[in-house]
């Protein structure tokens, strides 16, 4: 799945317990008729793809729909949904790599077409 919108902040990276899992935040608004400000956060090792972007970039970023079940102390089963973000890309570097897949998929010349 995809996102693609407006950049409208960064967040620092965060680190949480004494195993180092690392954590960091973006929000971006997307581009339709109502928008939304959707959080997408990136963890690990892909808490450094954010370093090249800023706020104000039009962006599509690849996400994953994650969930969790927890058990509340009063016995309440509670769910929780995050959406967490693998790959970000400017906009104009994803449609630019559209265009030349669908050129590159044109010039293959199909099996009709061959000369034998």
């Amino acid at each position: 799945m995809e996102i693609t919108g407006k950049i409208k902040s960064i967040g620092q990276t965060s680190s949480y317990g004494s195993n180092g899992f690392t954590k960091r935040e973006i929000v971006v608004t997307t581009e339709e008729q109502y928008p939304q400000p959707i959080s997408v956060e990136f963890v690990k090792d892909k808490c450094s793809l954010l370093d090249e972007f800023s706020v104000g970039q039009d962006v599509t970023i690849g996400i994953n729909l994650r969930g969790r079940e927890w058990v509340n102390p009063q016995g309440e089963t509670k769910y929780f949904n995050s959406v967490q973000g693998w790959r970000i890309q400017k906009s104009n570097e994803t449609q630019t790599n559209q265009k030349e897949a669908s050129v590159q998929a044109q010039t293959v010349p199909a099996d009709d077409d061959l000369p034998f």
